[in-house]
């Protein structure tokens, strides 16, 4: 593209930059607006109008670094996230964090002031380069352009070097001055030429290689899949004739050798104890269990490394890291009576919560029974359950920091479907942000509903994501609250007998939010479930941004 040449050179920089990160094959930005970032802001617009760049404005800066991450997360694809200059950048922190943590690329180009108006007292000015700390793969602090011959090229060699260290979140801190932008406009252009986008490294984190292992099928053997692990577990753990003990937001909850009630077995003689060496990919974060195995001795862990800024080693007791494996030989028949005795022991403890009406009784009481499971009350199990029943492989799931993550994960039966869950740093903020954009980047292709299953605390510590500016578009989405008045996770932990009276202000947390003003007040539509019947019409209901609101007992 023909790069223009205006009065302002942080125009003229900003449009060589995005052209740069347009050509290497970026096609999504999301922007807070601001002053020092205006010409970025400008010519990202700009972009948008001629179909190079899909742009996605947020008023909130950490809605919108969540965004970013779930349209990473969807595409594969690096993200731009565009700030102004101040508290607009540490607004991004928890985003950059849990990209960091999970390997996630973003791309984030914060406005900044020149040398000689830092550290003055300037307004809206701080100490931004370095704001991310460890949590950036690599930061650049950038002089503010004056005009100079080259550096529209400087413009576009900052493109690609950021592009080429991008496996996980990097910083550009643009320096501009006065003027901020000036008029301009670029030639209409075809849809862009499909390119492969600058190939990201696997783990750029760990600048050591690590060994690729053959392995040889034998008992005692299990894979372990936690988020992030991707189908590779599910095909590693079939190869092996290995029992399969995937999270459900791993992206391996599927297969043949899949063993749903891995907590309950790991714990349980002939299983837990019988295992020699384990075999893990991805991050798992929903269990005790898991990480209790590996530090028991006698056992030898290998842990695959994927995206993840950090090796999975719990009590520094894994004996291998790899950057992959694979299965040398067909599984001997110890391996696969070993396998089936797993899964034959989890379908027997995991009996469905649903049972049928007995269509052999009298018809009276054949619909007396049908009527009394309509109108049965919901639980957390039978929310969860009747979520995953409602998902198919064209949808996309996305699961909060909750109890319900945790009820999902000990009963729901394999299906190969999309699931994502901020498992990072594991906290409640930016579910819904991150669902949106997962929701945005994949329903262009796909008539699927993005559903979203999260607790009443993280709704409400992500209640600005439910802002859509005028004009922005809104996907087909169901948020689903299981509320039960706080965070009754912690009623599961120890600390629940031991912190007295203070528990619930402090732990707890007890909220009487009105969802249903809430969902209004932001333009959803609104569902409130009370009941079995009521649960599964609002999961099929045509959709609308819509939150479901769904009351539980503490």
């Amino acid at each position: 593209m023909t790069r223009p040449r205006t009065d302002s050179p942080a125009t003229d920089f900003a449009v060589a930059l995005l052209d740069e990160f347009v050509r290497l094959g970026v096609r999504d930005v999301v922007l807070g607006p601001g002053s020092r970032s205006q010409a970025l802001a400008l010519a990202a617009a700009e972009f948008d109008r001629l179909g190079l760049l899909t742009l996605r404005v947020r008023v909130d800066e950490r809605v919108g670094g969540f965004l970013a991450l779930g349209i990473a997360v969807e595409t594969g694809r690096p993200v731009l996230v565009i700030t102004t200059s101040g508290t607009a950048v540490a607004n991004l922190h928890p985003a950059v964090l849990e990209a960091h943590h999970s390997g996630v690329p973003l791309i984030v180009l914060s406005g900044d002031r020149p040398d000689n108006l830092r550290g003055i007292g300037s307004n809206q000015t701080t100490e931004q380069p370095g704001m991310f700390g460890g949590a950036v793969r690599r930061e650049w602090d950038v002089a503010a352009p004056v005009g100079d011959a080259g550096e529209q090229d400087a413009a576009a060699q900052l493109a690609r070097d950021a592009l080429a260290v991008a496996s996980g979140p990097v910083h550009l801190n643009l320096s501009f001055a006065e003027p901020l932008s000036a008029a301009f406009s670029l030639p209409d252009a075809p849809a862009p030429v499909a390119v492969s986008v600058v190939e990201l490294p696997a783990v750029s984190a760990h600048p050591a290689p690590a060994p690729r292992l053959s392995l040889e099928p034998s008992p005692g053997t299990i894979v372990i899949a936690g988020t992030g692990a991707g189908e590779q577990a599910e095909q590693v753990a079939r190869e092996l004739g290995a029992p399969l003990l995937a999270e459900v937001a791993s992206g391996a909850h599927f297969g043949p050798n899949l063993v749903v009630a891995y907590r309950q077995l790991l714990g349980t003689a002939n299983f837990g104890d019988r295992v020699e060496r384990v075999v893990v990919f991805g991050h798992p974060t929903l269990s005790r269990e898991v990480p209790a195995l590996i530090q028991r001795d006698g056992v030898k862990t290998i842990v695959v490394r994927g995206r993840s800024a950090d090796d999975y080693n719990p009590g520094h007791r894994v004996s291998v890291f790899a950057d992959a494996v694979t299965v040398a030989g067909d599984p001997p028949d110890s391996s696969r009576s070993w396998v089936g005795r797993w899964v034959s022991a989890s379908r027997a403890l995991i009996e469905p919560a649903d049972t049928a009406p007995d269509v052999t009784a009298e018809a009276g009481a054949h619909a007396r029974a049908e009527l009394a499971a309509v109108r049965a009350p919901v639980t957390r199990r039978t929310l969860a359950e009747a979520v995953w029943r409602a998902t198919w492989p064209h949808d996309r799931l996305v699961l909060g920091a909750s109890r319900l993550i945790r009820e999902a994960d000990n009963v729901v039966p394999g299906k190969k479907i999309s699931v994502h869950a901020n498992r990072g740093l594991a906290g409640i903020d930016g579910t819904i942000a991150t669902a949106l954009g997962i929701a945005l980047s994949s329903q262009p292709d796909s008539q699927g509903t993005t559903r979203v299953l999260l607790g009443d605390l993280a709704l409400l510590h992500d209640a600005g994501a439910l802002l859509f500016g005028v004009g922005e578009v809104r996907p087909r989405i169901q948020v689903i609250v299981g509320n039960d008045g706080g965070g009754t996770i912690f009623d599961g932990l120890e600390v629940a007998a031991t912190a007295g009276a203070a528990f619930d202000r402090v732990l707890l947390t007890p909220q009487e939010v009105s969802i249903e003003q809430l969902a209004s007040a932001y333009g959803w539509a609104y569902l409130r479930v009370d009941n079995r019947g009521q649960l599964d019409q609002a999961l099929t209901a045509s959709v609308v941004p819509t939150v479901v609101e769904v009351p539980l007992p503490r």
